[in-house]
């Protein structure tokens, strides 16, 4: 069992990436579900979907690729902020831009899963999920 279903998740997304797949399946929790969505919103992936019935339920995860041809994967790296051992929150003033702009930062807030930009332009703060670039 994955103690850490998140860092998982975005490494699984990562690994995927750099070996040329086109799409994952992972187990399916609306957490996860919602943060697909948000990278999808940030084209970090190309489509997201849930599959299955009842207690077995996945979530397929389309990956994204700058090139076509020569596949090079859109997600370059991922850094774990928060961890489950140590929690990390960010106030509004504390959220800036993920290599000059061309990263996100996934935060939980209460507004639900946001990019640093979003909880910026709606001052929220959170707890730091990761970075994406």
């Amino acid at each position: 069992m994955v103690s850490d279903q998140i860092g998982d998740f975005i490494i699984q997304l990562k690994n995927a990436g750099n070996v040329g797949l086109e799409s994952i399946c992972v187990p399916y929790s609306e957490f996860k579900f919602n943060v697909a969505e948000k990278l999808k919103d940030k084209n970090f992936v190309k489509s997201v979907s849930k599959k299955g019935k009842k207690i077995k339920k996945f979530l397929e995860v389309e990956l994204e690729y700058k090139d076509d041809k020569k596949r090079k994967p859109r997600i370059v790296d991922v850094a774990r902020v928060s961890k489950p051992s140590r929690r990390i929150y960010k106030k509004t003033d504390e959220l800036f831009p993920v290599k000059y702009g061309k990263g996100a930062l996934i935060l939980s807030t209460p507004e639900g899963i946001l990019t640093g930009e979003e909880a910026r332009k709606k001052k929220v703060g959170g707890e730091a999920l990761f970075k994406i670039w």
